[in-house]
């Protein structure tokens, strides 16, 4: 949530050009963001290649829009699309859906033995939306501890190593496939990563990362392929290693975004929950949801809000809507921790916060992302 030193009539003509304007009684203006176009390659623009309908060559003919608009409302649905949603109410057998949840893994194992490490991007656009993982470049002797939770190949994990070799990036999969293909990959090195398999359901984190260690962890289109029943038991294990005052970066599907509406008859497995052909699955995310999720397993919200974005397939003449939710959230509230790291050297003195591990926890490791928290709380 920080402050955008934009001309507003520059921002006004954008939206205006836009698919996206937001309604005149609505009470929320969202922020256009004019940054470098990227192309968001977890989502299911690569996932067109391999598609009979709609096929897309990524590389030349799908691009993304030089900007994107973030506000607090759901994408509204066209009627078209409105009616395609109210009448695909059939969903997938009980049967069918017991077996996708046992073959999971095997499901997304065969997907990188048939794409390897090809199937989807780098990802260099994180450290911009996401400037928690920059934090420590503030201070020269800080070394932030990261949790990519869903790693895949690694295409978010090398690009932030490039970026910053001070980074220490615990990284995690579902897939053993994928672990593999992380640890072949010449920039792997022990030093600056530990890969490892993990089930976020299941296994507990705490095997491979200690406790109360890890400054920042990320959820990027992770959790959406997790079953909704079993998403709390991967946001509680994660809350388990996080440092005090730690936080997660999310980024995932949101609610109508156009990969939603492109699902066939058949595939609806619950509300806003789907299976793709190849077996894996993914779930549509509104605010209210993840605000529910993440506050049962502890979590303070630190901002909220949907992603719009376009994407452009020029061989077929179309122009899609995307849809993500970007979140952060902190195990506990920011302010509390401002107004701790603040005050009580003057409260209880050196001995006093010396003879507690959490707060001398926040004093040695946590300088970097305290000052990012405190732009947050007092920017409006």
């Amino acid at each position: 949530m920080h402050r955008h030193s934009r001309d507003p009539n520059v921002a006004w003509r954008d939206l205006l050009l836009s698919p996206y304007t937001v309604p005149a009684d609505s009470a929320h203006s969202p922020t256009v963001d004019r940054g470098r176009a990227y192309m968001d390659t977890t989502a299911e623009d690569n996932r067109y290649r391999t598609s009979t309908e709609n096929q897309c060559d990524s590389e030349s003919l799908c691009r993304e829009t030089p900007f994107q608009t973030k506000q607090d409302q759901v994408r509204i649905l066209t009627l078209e699309e409105a009616t395609k949603l109210e009448n695909d109410s059939d969903l997938v057998s009980e049967f069918k859906q017991l077996k996708l949840e046992r073959e999971a893994q095997k499901n997304w194992d065969l997907f990188y033995k048939r794409n390897t490490t090809n199937f989807f991007k780098d990802r260099h656009w994180t450290t911009r939306e996401f400037e928690e993982l920059k934090a420590c470049r503030q201070f020269e002797d800080q070394r932030l501890n990261v949790l990519e939770a869903g790693c895949g190949v690694g295409n978010c994990l090398f690009p932030l190593v490039e970026e910053d070799p001070r980074l220490f990036i615990y990284a995690c999969d579902f897939s053993p496939r994928a672990i593999e293909f992380v640890k072949q990959n010449p920039a792997y090195s022990e030093e600056t990563c530990k890969a490892f398999q993990c089930d976020l359901t299941k296994d507990d984190l705490r095997n491979n990362v200690a406790a109360d260690s890890v400054d920042v962890a990320t959820l990027i289109f992770v959790l959406s392929a997790i079953h909704p029943d079993n998403m709390h038991h991967a946001v509680k294990n994660i809350y388990k290693v996080l440092k005090p005052g730690g936080c997660v970066l999310f980024r995932d599907y949101g609610l109508h975004d156009y990969a939603m509406l492109r699902f066939k008859s058949g595939s609806k497995l619950g509300d806003n929950f789907y299976v793709r052909q190849d077996g894996t699955r993914s779930y549509f995310f509104t605010k209210e949801y993840l605000l529910q999720l993440f506050s049962a397993a502890g979590y303070e919200e630190v901002s909220n809000e949907y992603v719009f974005r376009e994407t452009v397939n020029k061989k077929e003449g179309l122009c899609v809507p995307r849809v993500f939710l970007q979140k952060r959230w902190t195990d506990i509230c920011l302010k509390q921790i401002l107004i701790m790291f603040y005050l009580l050297p003057t409260m209880m003195g050196k001995t006093g916060i010396a003879k507690n591990p959490k707060y001398l926890k926040l004093y040695n490791h946590q300088r970097a992302l305290l000052l990012l928290a405190s732009i947050r709380i007092c920017d409006p």
